[in-house]
């Protein structure tokens, strides 16, 4: 199991004219359900496909259709409750959260503002080696998308795609623990990467697919310990939400500059107005969307065309039976079996696919070889390639292939790298390449030891400085090696200098 023990990180501060300042974080995360049909219609939930060609009857609106619950996103929901440690409620009901917007054919929203299908959970946000914020989620609920609007084809006319509409979202409600830009973004960030790991939402934040609301506050400090204490709002500072953020640099930009902006309004002796705000990235700068006094009044009721849902133990149990490794176990694994640092373990479990492949590389081997090999060689290429780690041209059973003839001896670090570039280039396996490339090193003792005399003889001078100082010894191995064309193992070649020089 994890070892849980960790500090909690100090809270942001941000140096006002007259006062420091705290932020207080909360956020509301949209992460698009992992399905091919849509919450309540049977419609393709593709990505980038022609505009209004994955639109059912239902998702139109059309007279007459009714809804009908996925539920194989309705198990999602739960594998995800159960992935962040929440309680999952057996009973839940539907709303509508009545609205206009062109992209809302329904002219309503069918969500869950009552009774949320997810209750109370957590999640463990590493800062540093020890270092952890853990954070309380509030809900989880079920709603449907809404369409797309498109303001930039026409001078004179915007567009309406339908496609997204009715897309199954879980909307994933967090209390206000976080307490600073980095903590946001890297919450955003585990909470991203246990969706992937449950495989309920890809994560895709560039098409939208995950996207998070950013709630942000400030107070002096002092006060959110009364919060904590008392759970009385009154103690922090007013709100303001950022909408539809999809960018980890995006939202640390934003918090940043809302904070600052409230910072200088109360110390102006304003008042910080409640609104929903949009962050503009070219400008680095939040501006209103809408105040709350001209918020919408959603005139949230049930929904009457759907029946409560009511889901039994024994399915929730079933699928607890069928959860995956999570990050947090899977991390703590790497580094009590292979003996990973904490760094390369959090590496290597980032992303489950590269999770996989090290672990099919590792089994067997040096686990920390075999770590340093995957972050720096394989991992280092991949990036200047721009490929990932389902792209690579070198499989973990080639990568495993280079690392045994290392380890038997056959060839040496650098020749390993070579081969690597061969293996990465060309394919192949790489024992085949080696005995066929004669890359194998060479461990003849008496072909080294003539070898070292031969060098020795030529360099008397070099002998008598290597004997007053033994570091120069390396310069008898390098040319060894050198006279060898690189295949005489390094390691043979420097006891026997060692031995022949007396040293």
């Amino acid at each position: 199991m994890l070892d849980l023990t960790y500090e909690t990180p100090k809270p942001k501060v941000i140096a006002g004219a007259r006062d420091d300042w705290e932020l207080v974080i909360g956020m509301e995360i949209h992460a698009q359900v992992s399905s091919n049909a849509k919450l309540f219609s049977g419609a393709s939930t593709g990505f980038g496909a022609e505009p209004n060609s994955h639109v059912s009857f239902v998702d139109s609106a059309m007279p007459g259709m009714l809804p009908v619950i996925n539920e194989f996103c309705v198990e999602q929901a739960v594998r995800t409750g159960l992935g962040l440690k929440a309680g999952i409620n057996l009973w839940s009901a539907f709303d509508r959260k009545n609205y206009f917007y062109p992209d809302l054919p329904q002219g309503y929203q069918i969500s869950q503002l009552y009774h949320p299908i997810v209750g109370e959970g957590e999640v463990l946000v590493e800062m540093g080696p020890g270092v952890a914020r853990l954070v309380r989620i509030e809900r989880i609920h079920l709603e449907q998308d809404a369409g797309k609007s498109i303001h930039d084809m026409d001078p004179n006319n915007s567009f309406v795609d339908f496609n997204r509409t009715g897309v199954a979202l879980m909307e994933i409600v967090s209390r206000p623990d976080i307490r600073g830009p980095e903590e946001a973004a890297a919450y955003v960030t585990k909470l991203r990467q246990i969706l992937r790991y449950l495989g309920t939402c890809d994560g895709n934040m560039q098409n939208g697919n995950l996207r998070a609301d950013v709630n942000v506050s400030v107070c002096r400090p002092g006060q959110y310990e009364k919060y904590q204490a008392t759970q009385d709002f009154g103690h922090l500072g007013t709100r303001c939400e950022i909408k539809n953020m999809n960018s980890m640099r995006f939202i640390q930009a934003a918090i940043d500059y809302e904070a600052r902006r409230q910072i200088a309004i109360l110390e102006d002796g304003g008042s910080v107005v409640q609104e929903t705000r949009l962050y503009d990235p070219d400008r680095n700068e939040t501006r209103s969307m809408r105040s709350k006094e001209e918020a919408h009044d959603y005139r949230y009721f049930p929904d009457p065309d759907l029946l409560p849902l009511e889901i039994e133990q024994a399915w929730v149990d079933d699928i607890a039976a069928s959860m995956p490794e999570l990050p947090d176990a899977k991390k703590a694994r790497f580094m009590g079996d292979f003996g990973l640092t904490d760094y390369d373990a959090n590496v290597l479990t980032a992303e489950l696919d590269a999770a996989g492949f090290f672990e099919e590389v590792a089994k067997g081997r040096d686990g920390k070889q075999a770590a340093n090999w995957v972050i720096n060689e394989l991992f280092g290429r991949l990036n200047k390639e721009g490929l990932s780690i389902d792209a690579s041209p070198v499989s973990a059973a080639q990568l495993g292939g280079v690392l045994d003839l290392m380890a038997s001896g056959d060839i040496s670090g650098k020749m390993a790298k070579d081969l690597f570039e061969i293996v990465w280039t060309e394919g192949g396996d790489p024992a085949e390449i080696a005995a066929a490339r004669g890359m194998k090193q060479v461990t003849d003792t008496g072909a080294i030891e003539q070898a070292v005399d031969d060098i020795i003889a030529a360099n008397p001078a070099q002998v008598e400085k290597a004997k007053a100082n033994p570091k120069l010894a390396g310069w008898f191995v390098g040319q060894v090696i050198k006279a060898s064309g690189g295949k005489a193992a390094p390691q043979m070649v420097n006891e026997i200098v060692l031995k022949k020089l007396g040293l």
